[in-house]
């Protein structure tokens, strides 16, 4: 019941002040409360701008307490340094940076932060073998932070 009241409140804070470019996908919170696509545009000015992207945000039992599982989904996966060609993103915040504290609006920020100050367009190095070897929730990975920047 807590994690329902926790996110009926994210869900409705998204929905009247969402980040600027985001829009929740209504249609994915029909059924469930646990499980919400975001749209996401890439911000004037950026390398993003004008691009379309969505984010798949996946909530446990032990929300908030336990970060949400984030990645890209669908036809068009931002090519950043920091996200591989599946979907998952490298950004702390969504592992061991994790706190109670934070929200989908302030996750949904950091990406679009991430994204606005990337300078070059790349895939991550090790994008290949990554792919090819991960799990498929993202949470599992132990992630090796190789920098602050882009």
């Amino acid at each position: 019941v807590k994690i329902d009241k926790r996110l009926q409140k994210e869900l409705l804070a998204l929905q009247s002040d969402p980040p600027p470019g985001m829009t929740l996908n209504e249609r994915s919170v029909q059924n469930t409360i646990t499980e919400w696509l975001i749209d996401m545009e890439g911000a004037p000015g950026t390398l993003y701008e004008g691009e379309k992207f969505q984010l798949l945000f996946k909530f446990s039992s032990r929300y908030p307490f336990d970060s949400p599982q984030v990645m890209f989904t669908g036809e068009n996966i931002p090519v950043h340094p920091h996200v591989y060609s599946n979907g998952h993103i490298c950004l702390s915040i969504l592992t061991e940076d994790w706190s109670p504290a934070l929200s989908v609006q302030s996750v949904c920020l950091s990406i679009i932060s991430m994204l606005s100050s990337c300078k070059e367009k790349r895939r991550p190095p090790d994008n290949s073998f990554y792919v090819k070897t991960c799990n498929k929730n993202p949470k599992k990975t132990k992630w090796w932070y190789h920098d602050d920047t882009c």
